[in-house]
């Protein structure tokens, strides 16, 4: 049973999150645009929102993309110039950094939402779900840095990482070589694909409109050009007149 089960969470289920992130996604955008939205509650209380929203995303997007770039990278590109050791231990310090911040932004953030009266009563069900989701994952994943020190040889960090490589270039068996890895990094990692699964469904889709501004930065200038008016030969336009 725990082979089938850990074959299905860590087989089947990071195609089941990702499928619908991607089609959840670009159908909400396409059928329901109004609620495409981060649904900001600054103008109902300011406090603590700037300290904890700063403190988490600062935190939150560090962690994603060392998340991305570390487990997406084979080890044959880095280990000429740095050891799997040496990068755990980097990535365990730079990502326990980046977890507390992340963490403790997250904590402002969700006992805003359930403290504070005005927020509370204008707050989705799913606003207050995803926050918990998040603290739950960031105090997880600063849980994980014991365990990750009991081994500092970066073979399970290899492990992990060759798993993530495996899913992404379709592997059928990227769920063995999780088999012997710790409880800890498997609950991590289903809850991190669970919030990809929960991702379309939230306030958390204001994120694909962060990323997309970025495309504003190789956008051509805009040229604009003022309007000439025909006067007539020998007629003065009288200042203030209306064009």
């Amino acid at each position: 049973m725990s082979t089938w089960l850990n074959t299905f969470l860590f087989g089947y289920y990071p195609y089941i999150c990702l499928s619908v992130f991607l089609l959840g996604s670009l159908l909400r955008f396409d059928r329901d645009q109004y609620t495409w939205k981060s649904d900001s509650s600054q103008l109902l209380r300011t406090a603590q929102l700037r300290w904890g929203s700063n403190l988490f995303h600062i935190g939150v997007l560090f962690l994603f993309f060392g998340h991305l770039l570390g487990m997406l990278t084979p080890h044959a590109v880095y280990e000429h110039f740095i050891s799997a050791g040496s990068k755990q231990v980097m990535a365990m310090i730079s990502g326990g950094i980046a977890g507390a911040l992340g963490f403790v932004g997250v904590t402002i953030l969700l006992a805003r939402r359930l403290t504070d009266e005005r927020i509370r009563a204008t707050s989705k069900a799913s606003d207050i779900m995803i926050l918990a989701l998040l603290w739950v994952q960031l105090a997880l994943g600063l849980i994980t840095l014991p365990f990750s020190a009991q081994h500092l040889d970066g073979s399970v960090m290899l492990l992990l990482a060759g798993w993530a490589q495996a899913i992404v270039t379709f592997h059928g068996d990227a769920a063995d070589l999780l088999a012997g890895v710790s409880w800890v990094f498997k609950l991590h990692m289903f809850l991190g694909m669970s919030l990809f699964l929960v991702f379309p469904f939230t306030r958390m889709v204001h994120v694909w409109s962060g990323f997309a501004s970025l495309a504003y930065l190789l956008r051509p200038y805009q040229l604009v050009r003022s309007r000439r008016l025909n006067v007539p030969a020998g007629q003065v336009r009288q200042p203030g007149a209306a064009q």
